[in-house]
């Protein structure tokens, strides 16, 4: 095979499967890992692919939605780095509500291990993990979406409408210059707008690499927001969109 074609079916194998590793890429290929690798680079440099922690992903678009386990995998000693930092917005006697998501878990990771809060969420993912501390778990309840992992539907939105939270740590696929913040599904947008009406404190944990991104549905606006934390320093510009909406910042929390 030549190589513009083992590149051409590259990016058909990662956009099929939403995503593959090297060594699969190598063995169905029948070429060697570092051969992939180069082609990946190249791929990815010329925009057709994305890199990942040992394989490619799709390039982004509005309607694209990874799936648990791809995200789990991707930035994880940054989403440590923050959720050790978020962690700290934990008061004694609070309700907190972890929404799904891969950062929101690394925060429920290192989360007091005593009984000193109530934790509420709609991962059921999140709530064994939570399950190891001594405190209250409680979770929505409601129809589990296989590819996050996240409760959502009637049931879920009807517990949101009955509770309130003192604090919520909040993730998001994108934040756009216009600081509106989205997702990909319908379903879990309407449960990070519960979220937020019914917190009176709003933690939005992220990456730094979903500023200027946009995803399908919007939940929400950085004036929904009280804490925004992240793993890198932010641009003057990226900056200036949270001052004009009033949000703290906490950036560049890793080493």
């Amino acid at each position: 095979m030549l190589p513009r074609q083992r590149k051409r079916r590259i990016i058909e194998l990662v956009t099929e499967r939403n995503g593959e590793s090297v060594d699969t890429l190598a063995e169905e290929l029948d070429v060697s890992a570092a051969t992939i690798r180069r082609d990946l680079q190249q791929l990815a440099e010329e925009g057709l692919v994305e890199r990942s922690h040992g394989g490619a992903l799709p390039v982004k678009s509005v309607g694209n939605e990874r799936s648990y386990g791809q995200k789990e995998i991707q930035h994880l000693e940054e989403k440590q780095a923050i959720a050790a930092v978020a962690v700290e917005e934990i008061r004694h006697g609070e309700v907190v509500f972890f929404d799904s998501g891969t950062t929101t878990m690394e925060v429920a990771k290192k989360a007091p291990r005593d009984d000193s809060f109530v934790a509420v969420t709609n991962s059921p993912l999140i709530a064994l993990e939570l399950r190891k501390q001594e405190g209250e778990v409680q979770l929505t309840g409601g129809s589990l979406r296989q590819r996050t992992k996240a409760l959502v539907g009637p049931t879920a939105e009807q517990f949101m409408d009955t509770s309130n939270f003192d604090v919520a740590f909040v993730g998001t696929n994108g934040i756009d210059e216009e600081g509106r913040l989205t997702t990909p599904k319908a379903e879990e947008a309407r449960m990070k707008e519960l979220m937020i009406e019914n917190s009176k404190r709003v933690v939005l944990v992220s990456v730094s690499g979903k500023l200027g991104e946009q995803s399908f549905k919007r939940f929400g606006t950085l004036r929904d927001v009280n804490v925004f934390i992240t793993d890198e320093k932010l641009s003057p510009e990226h900056r200036q969109w949270f001052e004009d909406a009033n949000v703290r910042v906490v950036d560049e929390v890793v080493d």
